[in-house]
């Protein structure tokens, strides 16, 4: 088998949707952008959804309108994709790390408020892999603080989180804002794409403006504010409305594909512990969480190196399999050793967990057939494999 790691849902809805589009010749601010922002504000429970051209789009529109500049910090997270970082830093500004949770993979409310300073602006939590944050904490801490909350849910549509005994409420309505991306391997896509969204008129309004250039009275060639060309076309807004329309399918699809693959591991670890080896950990949810899967992310025991998992995803590749490590820590990315002398050791949990993790494929679209290969050849290659471990 060729079984990429992830693959977008796209039918003849989405394909028809597009052409319409082309036919009008009204490729650029126009009306499917207004349908794919209410549809989402809708879905997400919101008043206010602004599409942009991706998620780093919006989470860069936020640093700006919440007035994060030179020399303020921003307390985030060192495991995630780099753009949850490099956006703080677009503004002049500090990512300042903060270890995580080693069940969640999201950042740890026990380790904040060492870090918060006379500095700190705001913090910006992402809901890792899709799992929601511990929004309860975080919100209390921001609050005690005065501080910005940013929610980072460009995994997440889809997912849910209770605080306390309260009621499950969606990813996209913990922080000040939020913001949602749509890339290819996302439980929806516009090709590229992203939203922010939240209930506030006058965040709405800036991010509004500083995505087209800088309009806030939308009166054409006139810029009253600083702007960027940011705004999402209508070819990949009139996906994206195609999308949420079959939205609950398309995350029912991806949830049965990953009890499947939770069944199987399931197997495979009663296989390995036959035989002395350690068990692989499977994806972790919270009991106030209902997660809406973005990727499913195995981790080695914790008796494997970064060696050893490297020579496995080698080999599943050549099984034709196609896997990833997700995701190195950003703190020990050449730019960010350069800018600010990180080093190995400064955030052990995020190390120890990164160095052991495999993404395998995942998408909705998956067969039990090949969720089934997937395993059986994962278990067999750890089962051959002499690994560093003995």
């Amino acid at each position: 088998m060729n079984i990429p790691l992830a693959q977008p849902d796209i039918t003849q809805k989405e394909i028809d949707a597009v052409i319409r589009v082309l036919k009008s010749k009204r490729l650029s601010l126009g009306e499917w952008t207004e349908k794919f922002e209410k549809a989402v504000a809708q879905y997400a429970g919101v008043k206010y959804a602004i599409a942009v051209a991706n998620g780093t789009c919006g989470l860069h529109l936020l640093m700006r309108t919440f007035g994060v500049a030179d020399g303020d910090e921003v307390i985030t997270t060192p495991f995630s994709f780099i753009a949850s970082a490099n956006c703080i830093l677009f503004e002049r500004a500090k990512s300042v790390f903060v270890d995580i949770d080693p069940l969640t993979l999201c950042i740890d409310p026990e380790r904040i408020e060492e870090k918060i300073t006379k500095k700190t602006k705001a913090i910006l939590a992402v809901d890792i892999f899709g799992h929601p944050c511990d929004w309860g904490r975080l919100t209390a801490i921001a609050k005690k603080h005065n501080l910005t909350i940013i929610e980072d849910s460009c995994e997440a549509l889809g997912s849910k989180f209770a605080i306390r005994n309260s009621q499950f409420a969606n990813c996209g309505n913990f922080g000040d804002a939020s913001v949602f991306a749509f890339y290819p391997n996302k439980q929806i896509t516009t090709g590229e794409g992203g939203m922010i969204i939240t209930n506030n008129a006058k965040i709405a309004r800036l991010c509004r403006a500083m995505r087209n250039q800088g309009r806030l009275n939308y009166k054409w060639l006139q810029h009253d504010i600083l702007g960027y060309n940011y705004r999402l076309d209508e070819m990949s807004a009139a996906l994206g409305y195609a999308q949420m329309q079959r939205i609950g399918s398309i995350l029912s699809k991806r949830t049965k594909v990953a009890n499947l693959y939770y069944k199987k591991l399931q197997i495979m670890n009663s296989e390995l512990r036959n035989n002395g080896l350690p068990e692989i950990q499977i994806p972790y949810v919270d009991k106030c969480a209902q997660v809406s899967w973005f990727v499913y992310v195995i981790r080695l025991s914790p008796k494997y190196t970064a060696k050893d998992r490297n020579n496995i995803i080698l080999k599943l590749q050549r099984h034709g399999i196609a896997c990833s490590n997700y995701f190195p820590p950003i703190h020990l990315q050449p730019f960010y050793q350069k800018l600010f002398w990180y080093k190995k050791g400064d955030f052990p949990i995020t190390e120890a967990i990164a160095q052991r993790t495999i993404a395998l494929p995942f998408y909705g679209q998956m067969a039990k057939k090949q969720v089934k290969y997937i395993v059986q050849t994962l278990t067999k290659i750890i089962l051959s494999s002499k690994l560093n471990n003995g």
